[in-house]
């Protein structure tokens, strides 16, 4: 399969792994009411990844558009806080949890910009499901500042994790940080090879993170918390620690033995209960288990075919080249 069609069925895969988790409990909750994170930066839960809302002197900004047809909705609520229309659009990274609903704001105002990381850009490109209003306007490298003031926008790129072109999104005035999907529900984040991610560049590209944006005490992930940056740095070292423990137990333990040693350590980030409504399924625990699998098979120099679950009993096969659900 392509890299192209691996984009392609990131989409259904989602949608099939959401269908599972409803029929056991959890499902993809709809989008939520708009809740104020600080003076006039709010979120709005639910439908996908968080949608992070910035009101500036030109107008709205959103950081990330939810799966598609949910425009309007989130529309409906940024009416609740402002008159001001939509004039820009972040997008974090490539998956359509995050981009699906592009469309509806460009449709309605073309001059809408959307910016990405240019790895983001490549990836849409590449994907023939994707809309037009998914390909950015705007994109950065490393680094780039947007507005000016209280309204300042700066955008850092630190390397590969979940995708490879994820994109920390810094309200500066704010002291707050999207940071998507290399940071989603407190859980070790899926990794999409197809796209560029790697357990092995995780901890390398959160540590420059840390190092590298400063002045930050808010962090908005891309799905459920609103967290603290010393939480932030807690989740750095976990990936670190999970990273080094598989480099250890290659061969000699299961994945499984390898996360459950660092339960004493990073209890919120191994626990075995489903949070409430978690889109796509799993545990802290479970996803953990993930990475480690995913980590040995980077490791041996392997195609990773395990980041979507465990290594499956007939070795590598069409599940193996797929990608994550979307934006996990």
């Amino acid at each position: 399969m392509t890299r192209a069609g691996v984009l392609t069925s990131v989409v259904m895969a989602g949608l099939t792994v959401a269908g599972v988790a409803a029929q056991r409990g959890p499902r993809i909750p709809p989008t939520g009411t708009i809740m104020p994170v600080k003076s006039n930066l709010y979120v709005i839960h639910g439908a996908g990844g968080n949608t992070t809302v910035f009101v500036t002197g030109e107008g709205v900004v959103l950081v990330d558009t939810k799966l598609a047809n949910n425009g309007e909705a989130i529309l409906n609520q940024v009416k609740t806080v402002t008159d001001k229309p939509v004039s820009m659009i972040v997008n974090t990274h490539t998956h359509p949890d995050h981009n699906g609903s592009n469309d509806y704001f460009k449709d309605a105002r073309p001059s809408i910009e959307v910016v990405t990381h240019a790895n983001t850009k490549k990836w849409v490109e590449a994907n023939p499901q994707s809309k037009p209003a998914m390909k950015p306007d705007k994109t950065f490298t490393d680094r780039m500042t947007l507005g000016k003031g209280h309204d300042q926008i700066d955008l850092y790129w630190f390397g590969a994790a979940h995708t490879n072109g994820d994109a920390f999104v810094v309200f500066k005035a704010l002291r707050a940080v999207c940071v998507g999907d290399v940071m989603a529900w407190k859980m070790a984040p899926l990794i999409d090879p197809a796209t560029g991610g790697s357990v092995i560049a995780l901890p390398d590209t959160l540590e420059k993170a840390v190092n590298g944006i400063k002045n930050v005490d808010t962090v908005i992930e891309g799905h459920g918390d609103v967290n603290t940056w010393a939480g932030f740095r807690d989740y750095t070292r976990f990936n670190r620690a999970l990273l080094d423990a598989a480099k250890a137990g290659l061969g000699k333990k299961t994945p499984e033995e390898i996360a459950a040693s660092l339960k004493p350590q990073f209890p919120e980030f191994t626990k075995e209960v489903l949070l409430q409504d978690l889109e796509y399924g799993g545990t802290p625990l479970s996803r953990a288990v993930i990475n480690v699998n995913v980590a040995f098979q980077e490791l041996r120099g392997e195609p990773v075919t395990t980041n979507f679950g465990p290594p499956r009993a007939g070795g590598p096969g069409p599940r193996g080249e797929g990608a994550p659900p979307p934006g996990r």
